[in-house]
């Protein structure tokens, strides 16, 4: 009998998306042939924003989380010099809004905007509940996060018919349930809540196929929130979103954090 329930105990571990290694350490892996990027370009400084941001944070209870759907919310810092300084704000995410425009032949970036696996929808700006986009993924992506997902490495095999491509790996450090005290600016007086909100991100060439690997990265949250979700994608040359992973890295996200 204790053979057996050792054996279904050892079963159960290998099936979870994220298995525990240490006390810090998590295992994520693609499960899902059909996934979705769900990209926000959003600001503290922008009046337009925080229904947005209310629609990204609807998705914490969406039961495709992590396996169909995996958002990311980057904030831009172009409405810094307009009354208010958002502490989440990065020029490298604003020039990634910029590459996204110049890539999809917009005229300017704007927010809120989304870019549902690599294109633009304004489908939430007509009231749609979800994106109709679909990326149908491929192969499997293994990453692995270190020390509450400061330290991250990954492996992707693909598909044998496109071993012959080169990777990139992509990870987004993220921030939930983090409430904002906005003191000036368009949202002045308001108090905003963050969800998936992205405290650091890297991209890194993954090398040594036909099993792709990253090699370590480093990542530091930008403020003194703790994270809580960590996100990762690999893209092709052409920018194709090709396999993606992720999932909360502790338990406890419903915690406040306040600032």
């Amino acid at each position: 009998m204790n053979r057996f329930l050792a054996s279904v105990i050892g079963f159960a571990a290998l099936s979870l998306t994220a298995m525990s290694l240490h006390a810090q350490d998590l295992v994520f892996k693609s499960k899902s042939d059909h996934a979705t990027l769900v990209e926000l370009f959003s600001s503290e400084g922008c009046s337009s924003c925080p229904p947005a941001e209310a629609w990204v944070s609807n998705l914490k209870t969406s039961p495709g989380l992590w396996t169909e759907i995996f958002p990311v919310a980057f904030h831009v810092d172009y409405w810094d010099g307009l009354g208010w300084p958002d502490r989440f704000a990065k020029s490298v995410y604003t020039e990634r809004q910029r590459n996204y425009a110049a890539q999809l032949g917009q005229d300017s970036v704007y927010t809120p905007e989304f870019v549902v696996s690599g294109h633009e929808w304004r489908g939430w700006f007509h009231g749609d509940r979800s994106p109709s986009a679909e990326t149908r993924t491929s192969g499997e992506l293994t990453l692995l996060a270190v020390n509450g997902g400061t330290k991250v490495s990954a492996t992707y095999t693909p598909n044998a018919s496109s071993i012959t491509q080169v990777y990139t790996l992509n990870v987004a450090l993220l921030g939930v349930n983090i409430v904002s005290d906005v003191r000036s600016g368009e949202n002045g007086g308001r108090q905003l809540t963050h969800d998936f909100v992205v405290l650091d991100f890297a991209s890194k060439p993954m090398t040594d196929g036909p099993r792709f690997q990253s090699g370590p990265i480093d990542l530091k949250p930008s403020t003194n929130d703790s994270p809580g979700a960590i996100v990762a994608w690999v893209s092709a040359p052409n920018g194709e979103i090709v396999q993606m992973t992720g999932g909360w890295l502790k338990a406890g996200t419903n915690q406040v954090s306040l600032r």
